[in-house]
């Protein structure tokens, strides 16, 4: 049967994916972007509505009888991050899950599910420990960003919508996000660990995650959080060997930690420290990852 979904902030990576995906099974798919005019091209048949990412305004109505609403809305993180920066990041975030609520609110007619984005950046530099969904939040900006993300749209369940929250990993992709950036060096023979190389990668093909949110999407026993990250997570060093493999390069040049902080400033948080962030529920649940294995992931990625 055909749904009707909708998606905040669809313009992004896992955003296109998803329209993608849904458009191919021939889904009802509503994108909304605070420029329409300068968005990338989306796939056929996905209609591209203009919200201002505060309020319901122009777009609202939209969400009665909705099968899904999937709130991915903010900023991109990959910026230097300036005092003025983060509260932008803060704000497009909570902003974007109070115009969601406010839709919810207005609908006569409630959407069937919230799907509400966050990231595994929620739990802060944890080391060696297995993070869990009962694992508590960083006290970072990260973690603390992410804690007022994910609360921005809990009113939505007190108006009887289920919400599920995907707490997602680095999504694999060479159409966009952190994998093209990750191989440039190794183009150049100049590929390695980032810093000590000890720090875990929480990484997941583009492909699983969107199964996940469609998983989710369907599921009705799907409510709370979800780590969005392969079941076989590796170190960093792990990953660049992973990946200096599957383009025919070496992975012989550490990055220092200190020249990471020296370029990117306080966002090298991203990059130094992880999170051994499982994805146990999901699993419970009886999701299948097509891709639970790093190698696999990157050969069917890199040509």
């Amino acid at each position: 049967m055909s749904k009707r979904v909708i998606i905040t902030g669809g313009t992004g990576l896992i955003g296109r994916a998803l329209s993608a995906s849904l458009s191919m099974d021939n889904h009802q798919v509503i994108v909304l972007s605070r420029h329409p005019e300068d968005s990338p091209t989306l796939p056929k048949g996905v209609q591209l509505t203009g919200w201002d990412a505060r309020t319901a305004g122009g777009w609202g109505n939209l969400a009665d009888g909705a099968d899904a609403v999937v709130n991915l809305a903010g900023a991109p993180l990959n910026r230097w991050w300036t005092p003025r920066y983060k509260r932008t990041i803060r704000e497009s975030r909570v902003n974007a899950g109070r115009a969601v609520v406010e839709a919810v609110e207005q609908a006569a007619s409630k959407p069937g599910v919230v799907i509400q984005a966050s990231g595994i950046g929620r739990y802060g530099p944890r080391g060696d420990e297995t993070v869990t969904k009962e694992t508590g939040p960083g006290s970072g900006f990260l973690g603390q960003t992410a804690l007022a993300w994910e609360a921005s749209t809990a009113p939505v369940e007190d108006l009887g919508v289920r919400r599920a929250i995907i707490r997602s990993g680095v999504a694999l992709s060479t159409d966009g996000g952190a994998l093209p950036l990750m191989m440039l060096p190794f183009r150049f023979f100049l590929g390695g660990p980032l810093g000590s190389g000890d720090q875990w990668f929480p990484w997941i093909h583009i492909e699983d995650e969107v199964r996940a949110i469609r998983f989710l999407i369907q599921n009705p026993a799907a409510k709370g959080p979800f780590n969005m990250t392969a079941p076989n997570l590796v170190t960093n060093a792990e990953f660049s060997r992973r990946l200096a493999d599957a383009m025919d390069r070496p992975a012989f040049f550490r990055v220092p930690a200190f020249a990471i902080r020296l370029t990117l400033g306080e966002m090298s948080t991203v990059v130094l420290h992880g999170q051994r962030a499982l994805p146990e529920k999901l699993l419970s649940l009886g999701f299948n990852f097509c891709f639970p294995e790093l190698r696999e992931a990157l050969n069917s990625l890199i040509e």
